[in-house]
């Protein structure tokens, strides 16, 4: 099959004659320079910014799973030599790109930025962030005059990771609705379980992705849509292109150890809760690599060096951090679906179930223990209102409060509550946080305090 098609861009584009580098290489280049990935400097992935300079931000994230990313795809092309797979393996610079932009859309504050702005955006179709990602992508960053980052085909098919809309997903059940919620003590809060977005991208894009999918067979496009419908809840997307499962197996790599090494450092994650959520039956694929490779170093009791490992001194806990990403990396390997037509949907990149298990144990660890912490939550509630503040005070006078060039597409678009919620999706923590400050706080603020 000739992947030709795949690389073309929305807009015309040629480079300069003496420019040596590839599709690939360009769209990564865009991707690592856009105004968009930089500000990912200032986004929470799990702990409060501000609070030490150790863990991850969601730039830092974003660079691990493009590694993490890359190092799959070559191991990928190592061990497949012979499958007609093989052909298809996006080169490292193509995979790199994609998994430095999956987090490109989520708005300050994490997911409870991204469960304040869907309540704000209830009337205007909603919010979610990875479809708030191929929206930056495909029409607001500014390397072209229509078409945002005006990136290949195939970079964003890697990106649509939920190729369904916002309004083909969202659970119609009024009562289920974002809403605000009265507590008992009478406080108005957002009612976040109802809040919370499906997984999809946003009606405003759909053009977009048919762009992407223009290519495919009436079959493949109909069945790669697909959904799954789930009662009393959002319907789920059901299949991922292969690049874009190479992107998945490797954010979640990322999230689960070093989302995980980060809580050890901050002792936030103690023996007990280790050995509650990663027992020694999860993680039994790793033990067996640890007492065919590191018996010297581990004993008898495989697990219990290996727990004493991750709650030791943080040098031995980096070497079996590293030693956990080969673990899952070397795992990984291309599973066949033979009802896609096109190759980019029918080879996907998966985990063997032993090692899922493994992983999964590792997420649910930082999920229970670290995401739903009263500090972390405290954080995502004092987020989620002052998110909300602040969008609704901009659209109570958009001409007096929104910055001149993003009132200026307020005015000229169809739907101008998405140019506010793009400029309040778009804020880092701090500038969030800044311009609550100015918009509410009592202290007399300065000209020159915008940023």
């Amino acid at each position: 099959m000739d992947l030709g098609n795949w690389l073309v861009r929305r807009e015309p584009w040629q480079p300069q004659l003496e420019d040596a580098r590839d599709a690939a290489a360009i769209d990564y280049a865009r991707i690592i320079h856009s105004a968009s990935f930089r500000r990912l400097q200032g986004k929470t992935q799990v702990l409060n910014l501000g609070d030490s300079d150790f863990y991850r931000t969601r730039l830092t994230h974003s660079i691990e799973v493009a590694q993490i990313a890359g190092g799959i795809a070559r191991q990928l092309e190592k061990d497949n030599q012979t499958h007609p797979a093989l052909r298809f393996i996006p080169d490292i610079t193509m995979i790199q790109a994609i998994g430095a932009t999956h987090d490109l859309g989520h708005p300050p504050f994490g997911h409870g930025g991204e469960v304040a702005l869907n309540y704000c955006m209830r009337s205007n179709s909603g919010f979610e962030g990875n479809g708030q990602t191929l929206r930056i992508l495909a029409r607001l960053e500014k390397f072209s005059a229509g078409a945002g980052a005006n990136l290949t085909r195939r970079t964003l098919l890697g990106v649509l990771k939920y190729p369904a809309a916002y309004s083909v997903v969202v659970n119609s059940d009024p009562a289920k609705a974002p809403c605000l919620q009265v507590t008992p003590s009478a406080i108005k809060v957002i009612d976040r379980a109802a809040s919370k977005p499906p997984k999809c991208f946003l009606d405003s894009e759909q053009d977009i992705v048919d762009w992407v999918l223009t290519d495919l067979s009436e079959s493949d496009r109909t069945r790669f849509t697909r959904i799954l419908e789930v009662e009393g809840k959002h319907s789920k997307t059901v299949h991922k292109s292969f690049d874009c499962t190479i992107m998945d197996v490797a954010d979640d790599i990322a999230f689960g150890i070093h989302d995980l090494e980060d809580a050890l450092e901050l002792q936030l994650i103690d023996e007990k809760d280790f050995r509650q959520f990663i027992g020694e039956d999860d993680c039994g694929c790793f033990l067996d690599v640890l007492k065919a490779k590191y018996s010297h170093e581990f004993g008898n009791d495989v697990y219990g060096g290996f727990v004493d490992a991750m709650m030791g001194e943080p040098g031995r806990r980096k070497r079996l951090v590293n030693r956990l990403v080969h673990h899952f990396i070397t795992n990984c390997y291309i599973d066949t679906d033979t009802e896609f037509e096109d190759p980019l949907l029918r080879y996907k990149a998966t985990l063997p179930t032993a090692q899922r298990r493994f992983l999964d144990a590792l997420k649910t660890a930082v999920e229970r223990k670290v995401i739903r912490s009263p500090s972390v939550q405290h954080l995502e509630f004092k987020g989620q209102g002052m998110v909300v503040a602040v969008f609704e005070a901009l659209m109570s006078d958009p001409e007096a409060l929104l910055p001149s060039s993003v009132f200026r597409a307020y005015s000229a678009d169809a739907n101008p509550m998405r140019v506010i919620c793009d400029h309040v999706a778009g804020m880092t923590d701090m500038a969030l946080m800044k311009t609550y400050e100015r918009l509410f706080s009592p202290r007399m603020g300065s000209v020159f305090d915008m940023h």
